[in-house]
Formats: C-alpha cells, sequence, structure tokens
C-alpha cells in the first residue's frame, strides 16, 4: 500500500456487505444496522447466562446452608456460623457455661463492681438465642458479603426485673456520690489542698438494657451515668492555697485596742478560716468569726466597761426597777470587715479595734413596760437540814431576781449554771437508788420544787420537768420536781417553765434557815387550783442491805400511784384548762446495815 493511501483502510467483520471506508478513525456502524443489533443480542445472552448461574449457585447456597447457622454467624464472640443447631447450641454450653454463673463485671463511671447473675434474676434463653441466630438471610448481598465479614446475633436472655432492679439499688452506694467540692484544710497552720471530684448517679434504667445485652460477653459492662461537676476546679484550689490560703497563716495579726493590742495567732487563723466555692468558679474565704471573737476578746477585755441590766427589786411589797448602765465594747463587726482582706498579704497585718456603746440586754425602759406590779404565784416548803439549807440559799440568791420576758422559757439548770464547790455549795444529803447519800449540790431538788410549785400556781406553762422516784412527804404528791447535772454542769434533769402572758415574770426568792419561799410578780391572769387524786396501787417496800461503808439505815416507804390536776381559771372565775398528771412513785427500800 503506498504511502498517500495509508490514510484509508478497510476492515472486514465478514462478508463484502460488511466492509465500510474509515477516514483517520474507526466509526460505529449505524444506529440501525444489524451488526448494531447483532452486538446487543449477543452482550443480552452473555449477562442472563451469568445471571443464571449466579441463581443457581444462590440456590445451591440456600440449599446446601438449609438447617445450619449462617456462615460468619458468632454469639456473645462464639463462633457457630455453619453449624447444625444442635453442633451450635453445644459449642454455645461449651463456651457460656462457665460465664453463667461467674460475677459480672461491671463499670460505672470511675467505679468498677460486679453483679451476682442469679441474684440480679438472670438467664439464658437458649432456644430464642439459637432462634435469632439460625435464621438465613435472603439478601444476595448479605449472603455473599457473609464469605468475609462476622455477623454477631444477640445472646438472647430471661430477666426478673424486680431482682435486677435490686441488684443495681445495690451498686448505689459504691457508685452514687454527691460532687466534693474543691476546698482547702488546715493540718495545724499547713493549708493543704482537697481535689474535688464530680458526683455521679447510676442510670439504672438504661443500664438494666445493658446488663441485659452484654452480661453474658465476658467483659466489663459499661453501665451509664449521669455526671454533675464540681464547681471549682483543681487549678483554682491549687491558685487558693498559693495565693491566700498560704499567705493568711504566714504570720500573726495584730489588732489595736485602746491602750491595748491583741493577737491573732496563725493557729487561730487557721482554725477560723474556711473556703466555699463561688459563683465564678474560684475559692471564696469564710472566716469563723466567732472563733476570731473568742481569741480576741479576752486580750482586750480591759479596754471595755460591761453594762448593766436593769433590775427589777422587791422591797417590801413594791416592786421598783433598778436603772440599766450602757456599756462601752469593741465593735466585732466593724473591727473585723476588712480582716478577709487583709489576710492574703504577708505585710502590714495590723487592723484597729472600732469601739461603740453596748446597750443592757434589758433596759430601764424595757422593765418599766414588763407590767411586773403584783405577786401571781407562791410556794413555801420547809424541813431541809443545815447542810441542805446553804445549797438552797446558795441557789434562792442566784436565782432571786430572775426575769422572765414573754414568750421566754425559764430553764434552772440553764439560769444557775454548774453548782459546784467553786460556786460555793458544799456536801448534802441525797437519795440515791433509794438510798440516802451525800453529794455537792444536795437539796437543790427542794428549791426545785418550791419554784415549780410558784410558776404552777402562777399559771405558767410546764416547759419540762421530772418528780423525784421516790415519794418524799414534804412535797405535795404528782405536783414536785427534781434537778440534776453532771459533774461539769451539764443538764441531765432540768425543770423549765414558760412565759405564755402577755407581760413580764420576776422570781423574787426568800430564804431563812427554816423554810424556802419563792414568789412570781408580774399581772395576775388566772385563778388556780390543785386538785390531788387518790392514792393507788400501794407497793410495800423491799429490804436490801445497804453498803459496808457509811450506810444509813432506812425504814423505807411503799410505792403508790398519785395524780394531781391542775384547773386554770381566768379573773372572772371561768375555766380555761384543767390538766391531771399521773406519776407511779417507787417503793423506797428498807436498808440495814451491818449484816
Amino acid at each position: 500500500m503506498s504511502e498517500e493511501n495509508h490514510s484509508q483502510q478497510t476492515i472486514r467483520f465478514g462478508g463484502a456487505a460488511s466492509f465500510a471506508p474509515v477516514s483517520g478513525s474507526l466509526e460505529p456502524p449505524s444506529e440501525d444496522g444489524p451488526d448494531r443489533r447483532k452486538l446487543l443480542r449477543r452482550g443480552l445472552i452473555g449477562t442472563g447466562a451469568v445471571v443464571g448461574v449466579l441463581v443457581v449457585l444462590y440456590g445451591l447456597d440456600l440449599l446446601i446452608s438449609r438447617g445450619a447457622m449462617p456462615r460468619g454467624t458468632t454469639v456473645a464472640g462464639v463462633e457457630v456460623g455453619g453449624l447444625s443447631r444442635a453442633d451450635a447450641e453445644q459449642r454455645l454450653h461449651s463456651a457460656l457455661d462457665a460465664r453463667l454463673t461467674q460475677p459480672v463485671k461491671v463499670r460505672a463511671g470511675d467505679v468498677d463492681a460486679s453483679l451476682d447473675p442469679k441474684q440480679a434474676g438472670l438467664a439464658p434463653d437458649w432456644s430464642a438465642t439459637l432462634d435469632q441466630a439460625s435464621s438465613q438471610p435472603l439478601n444476595p448481598f448479605v449472603r455473599l458479603t457473609s464469605f468475609f465479614e462476622r455477623h454477631d446475633s444477640p445472646f438472647v436472655s430471661t430477666v426478673d426485673d424486680a431482682k435486677l432492679g435490686k441488684a443495681l439499688d445495690g451498686l448505689r452506694p459504691k457508685v452514687d456520690r454527691d460532687p466534693v467540692e474543691g476546698s482547702i484544710r488546715f493540718d495545724g497552720t499547713t493549708p493543704n489542698a482537697v481535689t474535688p471530684q464530680s458526683g455521679q448517679k447510676l442510670d439504672a434504667a438504661t443500664a438494666k438494657k445493658s446488663i441485659v445485652d452484654k452480661w453474658i460477653g465476658g467483659s466489663a459492662v459499661a453501665l451509664p451515668v449521669t455526671s454533675t461537676p464540681a464547681k471549682v476546679s483543681a487549678d483554682a484550689v491549687r491558685a487558693a492555697v498559693e495565693n491566700y490560703a498560704q499567705p493568711a497563716v504566714s504570720g500573726p495579726v495584730t489588732v489595736k485596742g485602746e491602750g491595748k493590742d491583741a493577737t491573732l495567732q496563725p493557729a487561730t487563723i487557721a482554725a477560723a478560716l474556711g473556703f466555699a466555692p463561688g459563683d465564678d468558679g474560684k475559692l471564696v474565704p469564710k472566716l469563723d468569726r466567732g472563733k476570731v471573737v473568742d481569741a480576741l476578746k479576752p486580750q482586750l477585755a480591759s479596754t471595755e466597761q460591761p453594762g448593766k441590766d436593769a433590775q427589777v427589786v422587791i422591797e417590801g411589797n413594791t416592786p421598783s426597777v433598778k436603772p440599766s448602765v450602757d456599756g462601752r465594747g469593741v465593735d466585732w463587726d466593724k473591727s473585723l470587715a476588712g480582716l478577709t482582706d487583709l489576710l492574703p498579704h504577708r505585710d502590714n497585718r495590723v487592723i484597729t479595734a472600732q469601739y461603740a456603746k453596748q446597750p443592757a440586754k434589758l433596759t430601764t425602759e424595757q422593765a418599766n413596760q414588763l407590767g411586773i406590779k403584783e405577786v401571781v404565784g407562791e410556794f413555801t416548803t420547809g424541813g431541809f437540814a443545815a447542810d441542805s439549807g446553804v445549797n438552797i440559799r446558795v441557789v434562792a440568791e442566784k436565782v432571786n431576781g430572775a426575769v422572765v420576758k414573754p414568750g421566754e422559757t425559764f430553764s434552772l439548770n440553764g439560769y444557775t449554771g454548774p453548782r459546784t464547790a467553786k460556786q460555793g455549795y458544799v456536801e448534802a444529803g441525797i437519795i440515791e437508788n433509794g438510798a440516802p447519800g451525800t453529794a455537792v449540790g444536795g437539796g437543790i431538788s427542794q428549791f426545785a420544787t418550791t419554784l415549780y410549785n410558784a410558776s404552777y400556781f402562777a399559771g405558767m406553762a410546764d416547759a419540762g420537768h421530772t418528780e423525784h422516784s421516790y415519794y418524799i412527804s414534804r412535797y405535795p404528791a404528782a405536783r414536785e420536781a427534781t434537778v440534776f447535772q453532771n459533774p461539769d454542769g451539764s443538764s441531765v434533769i432540768d425543770l423549765k417553765f414558760t412565759n405564755d402572758g402577755p407581760t413580764g415574770i420576776a422570781i423574787q426568792t426568800i430564804w431563812t434557815p427554816q423554810n424556802i419561799t419563792v414568789r412570781l410578780w408580774g399581772t395576775k391572769r388566772y385563778q388556780v387550783e390543785s386538785v390531788p387524786g387518790e392514792r393507788t396501787n400501794f407497793v410495800d417496800p423491799q429490804p436490801r442491805p445497804g453498803p459496808a461503808t457509811n450506810c444509813h439505815p432506812s425504814a423505807g416507804g411503799p410505792g403508790f400511784t398519785a395524780t394531781d390536776t391542775r384547773v386554770i381559771k381566768d379573773l372572772a372565775g371561768r375555766e380555761v384548762s384543767r390538766h391531771t398528771r399521773k406519776k407511779v412513785y417507787d417503793p423506797a427500800p428498807k436498808i440495814t446495815c451491818g449484816g
């Protein structure tokens, strides 16, 4: 072929009719040509043949795998694909039976724990598990991918919801916690950071599903929790330690008083200084002002002038008011106002005490308005021994002039404070476990009985009293009282009454070597009557040997039940109230001495 004719070629596809000239490139036959139809026909035949082969293979795959577990199937990590149902069940039992009784590990937030599956109501449902696993997929694509991928079929369980709920509740003491706020605590004068910790609470509803789905898997089951973050970060706590707590206790603080200075030592600062979360995520210093004042007040006491309360004085049969005197002392609120801002500074740690007038607790004007003008209740007892009389005199002098404002409650133990030898009390007779004995302050119960009866006839509200265990003949049955304190002065048995009237009450005591009288002054509102009941249910005393030393023989006395009814009437004679109190007295034993 010549060079100039090289651009034209003839391509043969069949017979002579198939020749066609091509200029520079191969052109397709015309759209409606016979060659085009042949090509399409051949393509369809080939595609049909492939599809037919795939259909045959799909059918063969279904036929071969019928009755067996689908390829690639696992249950709780155990491969059962291709096995018969019986073989699959045997393999699952072999692999999983041991797990059925093993503790189920769980992790809730940052807490690791475990559950007993039996106590949690968890058990396998083998039949349902195998039913789920044996379901053959019909999707050809899924069947094809099963040659290369694994499919995990669920392990089906039976659940006792009540037991599982109880088991989860048992985790709460370990899992649930409130957030721990960051703070600072002092070890002596050394500040230590308290690291904040977020709070968490078990989400029981979601946790149930997690456990049911995954308990057989062998790995720890993650249980959901709701978290509550702390308000202050660890960085904020460290900053407060360095920038506030450490300089706060770096040295003493001087408080300059009038003519005398006081010193607030680092140990006191550390004891009084606390911290709380602020709204800005930082720690805010909080001072216990009471501890600071307790440390400074005695040091500056000589710079203060104490005031005096107004007193109600009974002279003859006329009450009068002795005027109050205002004092002058440290205004601690003003004096300590700048202390919190001063503490983080290591230098110039000085504050100046501010002084102010301090009004009396009971001013002259208040005392004059109390309406104390007449006797509203009175009672007298006698027959006490000389040593008991000393104690009765001391307590009477202490209580004389006491004022009970409207709405206030008077406490005998609270008003007198400790009753020990230091306060002038002496050893005197008492009844201890039915036997005579002695103790410092013996005889005070006679004063308590006298005061109780004066308040009884004044119509005061009984706020608490206790009768003696054994009947004492000089007291009215079921209308008497005893008191008792620990050696340190703390109250054990007290006598209390409340002034529930609109006017004040002043207590007057009159002591003689023979008797003690208590009068309550105020504005009379009531007429009070005591109605004693019959004594019943007598119990004879029993003999009991006394102690080897300091034995005091006693004839004893019978026990019995007594009642007393208080009837309160207004000044017009109309009954206001009626109350009956019952007391069961123990028999006082017969004490014998010397065998």
